[in-house]
């Protein structure tokens, strides 16, 4: 057998796998060496950047507390919504980011801009929202674009609700993002957080806001949540129990109508706010929502002013609903008495001016009681020349006119009540005689809000003049009662029992007789005790023009206060209708008396509820 020699192998080859050797010597090298500087040298950095990727922890906003009226319907409530978010540090190219999220959100630039300086004034890690409350649509897109978004994430936090819209709004107000001024106030918020900004929302922000939870979260590479690892529940907001009657608020509403003006009732034995209505108005869902630049140029811009809460802002002359003060004052002076007569013939001459009263040719001869029934202004303007100012002033400031009520609300105005001091600080001028006669009809300088008119006719009613609050009671979410409001008396009606009874007789038969001005706010099967009043928006002239034949904007306003029982006062309406079709009786009575109607048909109502219910606990077999 011959033997066969081992095969060579070529040259060519030898070369090539020598090569690949030595490359894969240096590969397995270099992967080494990086192993080694990523192990070793930066081991602790990237083991705590990858700690601090992988773990984050997420506030869990707490539900605001609900609002109930004071029957425990519900005013003002949370719902769950979904916000989209974003982490700076997630994204690699965040203004890239920002922009495709505004294109898939339909957001301007303006916006796409104020989501960047959102994000540069915080850390890296916390979360930015950019859009609030987001539709089903944009969810969908968010969640379609979720690879190209990292960083991006759906947030559910609770949402404020006002089921009622308009209705209410300017004593509920509206939340809305905390500013840098109440950020550095306190350091329990967050940038980002909603607080309320104006009304009951921003008065009892302490007890609805609630305390925050928060979640130990475990979050992929694009920074997706994948599981909880730890969490503390949130606490929600405490509830608010309102004093107004949600029932009554809504007849009040479809009283007004279109009209713009208030409404207000009180109880008159408490300072209990029954109803708050102020028309035009505006939906604080909008501010809850997130309000656009446009929308709100849109409230800022309409001539109405629908965020004027005119119940308390609104300061108009009161025109002869003033008169109640005057013939106070006149009684409790003694410049005249229930039999003193004034013959009114249409008008006086004081000055170089003549001073008309409402009746072309007059009242004829008049006491106190027929000049307050048929609103005579010659009557008043005599007795306004033998008070003087000063002492119209005093009495006016008694029933709580020319300062503040005190109610609970941001902005209230204080109205006027002139005076010899006040002329002289405001104009540096002295007061002219001529002057009284205009303030003796509610006119001039005079002006008052429709709350403190409210609080005028309560303060008649009840003797005395209580604070008006709208919060009744404040509960946890286990039931426990943190504050429990009660009447504030503020001041006596210091005046004789006399006086009282005499006012108080003129201002029923206002109303309860034929003769009345008020005769329009009659309730069936009760006696009602009120004041009409006309206020002027311009001077007439010497023709007389009817509501229709002038401008909107120079028709005068019309007044109508009221109590009701008149002798068990259970509430006292205001209500001013601006630029009115008419003056106080034919416009703002008939107002006034649906408001009195849907009170007691709904308090006997529930009179023949609860009898209902004893009689069937009664009948309730041992």
């Amino acid at each position: 057998m011959i033997p066969i020699a081992p095969r060579e192998t070529p040259l060519a080859l030898r070369r090539r796998l020598a090569i690949f050797l030595i490359g894969a010597i240096l590969g397995l090298c270099a992967l080494l060496t990086r192993l080694w500087v990523l192990q070793v040298i930066e081991g602790e950095e990237k083991r705590t950047l990858s700690e601090n990727n992988r773990i984050r922890l997420h506030r869990v906003h707490a539900t605001r507390g609900t609002v109930l009226d004071r029957n425990g319907q519900v005013v003002v409530d949370s719902r769950p919504s979904f916000d989209a978010t974003l982490v700076p540090e997630d994204s690699h190219d965040l203004a890239a980011t920002v922009e495709t999220v505004a294109q898939l959100l339909n957001q301007s630039s303006a916006e796409t801009q104020a989501i960047l300086h959102q994000a540069k004034g915080r850390p890296a890690f916390q979360e930015v929202t950019v859009k609030r409350d987001v539709s089903w649509d944009d969810m969908m897109a968010l969640e379609t674009h979720q690879l190209d978004l990292p960083g991006v994430n759906l947030t559910i936090t609770p949402r404020r609700s006002y089921p009622l819209g308009t209705n209410l709004a300017h004593l509920l107000g509206y939340v809305g993002e905390i500013d840098e001024k109440q950020l550095a106030a306190d350091n329990r918020y967050h940038m980002g957080d909603l607080v309320g900004k104006t009304g009951l929302e921003r008065g009892w922000e302490p007890y609805l806001r609630g305390v925050d939870g928060g979640e130990q979260i475990e979050v992929d590479a694009v920074g997706r949540k994948l599981r909880v690892l730890r969490e503390v529940e949130e606490v929600p907001g405490n509830t608010v129990t309102l004093t107004v009657d949600l029932q009554l608020q809504a007849a009040a509403e479809r009283a007004l109508g279109g009209n713009d003006g208030s409404i207000v009732a009180l109880d008159p034995n408490t300072g209990e706010i029954l109803t708050y209505v102020n028309h035009p108005s505006y939906d604080p869902n909008t501010f809850a929502h997130g309000i656009n630049p446009h929308q709100w140029r849109e409230l800022m811009k309409d001539p109405h002013h629908p965020l004027a809460n005119r119940a308390i802002q609104g300061q108009y002359p009161p025109g002869s609903t003033f008169k109640i003060v005057m013939a106070t004052a006149a009684l409790e002076q003694g410049v005249i008495n229930p039999f003193t007569r004034i013959h009114c013939n249409g008008g006086v001459q004081f000055g170089g001016h003549f001073f008309r009263c409402w009746k072309k040719g007059g009242h004829g001869s008049v006491d106190l009681h027929e000049a307050l029934v048929q609103s005579c202004d010659v009557f008043f303007y005599q007795v306004a020349q033998r008070l003087g100012i000063d002492t119209i002033a005093r009495y006016a400031r008694m029933f709580g006119l020319g300062m503040p009520t005190g109610i609970a609300l941001e902005h209230e105005k204080s109205g006027i009540i002139p005076d010899t001091a006040w002329k002289k600080k405001r104009f540096n001028q002295p007061w002219y005689a001529g002057e009284t006669l205009s303030v003796a009809i509610g006119q001039g300088y005079v002006t008052s809000t429709p709350l403190q008119m409210a609080n005028l006719i309560a303060t008649v009613a009840a003797g005395a003049r209580y604070r008006p609050h709208f919060v009744k009671q404040v509960t946890t979410p286990d039931g426990e009662v943190l504050e429990q409001a009660g009447p504030e008396r503020v001041a006596e009606l210091s005046v004789r029992d006399t006086t009282l009874k005499q006012v108080r007789d003129g201002l029923r038969d206002v109303v309860m007789s034929d003769h009345g001005t008020g005769k329009k706010a009659r309730v069936k099967g009760i006696e009602v005790a009120g004041k009409t009043g006309t206020s002027q928006v311009v001077k007439i002239g010497e023709v007389r023009l009817k509501a229709h034949q002038m401008p909107w904007q120079s028709r005068d306003h019309a007044w109508f206060v009221a109590y009701a029982p008149v002798d068990n006062p259970a509430i006292a309406v205001a209500a001013v209708v601006e630029h009115a079709d008419g003056g106080g009786g034919a416009v703002a009575a008939p107002i006034v008396q649906e408001v009195l109607t849907a009170f007691f048909q709904q308090r006997d109502e529930r009179e023949k509820h609860r009898y209902a219910q004893n009689r069937s606990q009664t009948d309730r077999p041992l």
